[in-house]
């Protein structure tokens, strides 16, 4: 997922940051096995949160108001469009790319996205 219109403290405060995937793992069911946060100089910062599922993590560009999320998961128990939802809601950003995908099957299928919109689950 790709996000807009973010505000640069948003997207520079890696503790923020931090939590908001942690919040995003927690509510769509995934297990946060490790983590590594870089903040870059003079902004940006790299997040990964290691999955038992898989993992979820972010790239941002303060300058540009602009962040690039990935949630990559497996089985039936996890769903990523909840971690998505989630952070666009804490990031206050405008979604201008997201795209759901089927791997693992030999091929990379595009899958439809009930949730292009990602209203937010209160879980």
């Amino acid at each position: 997922m790709d996000l807009r219109g973010v505000s640069f403290e948003r997207l520079n405060d890696v503790e923020f940051l931090r939590a908001a995937m942690y919040e995003a793992a927690r509510r769509c069911g995934a297990t946060v096995v490790d983590e590594n946060f870089v903040k870059f100089e003079p902004q940006g910062v790299t997040g990964v949160l290691v999955l038992s599922e898989s993992h979820l993590s972010i790239h941002t560009y303060p300058e540009e108001g602009f962040a690039a999320i990935d949630c990559y998961t497996c089985g039936e128990r996890v769903d990523p469009e909840i971690a998505a939802a989630y952070l666009q809601e804490a990031l206050e950003g405008q979604v201008v790319g997201y795209r759901a995908l089927q791997r693992g099957t030999g091929e990379i299928v595009d899958l439809p996205s009930s949730r292009r919109s990602l209203a937010v689950s209160r879980q």
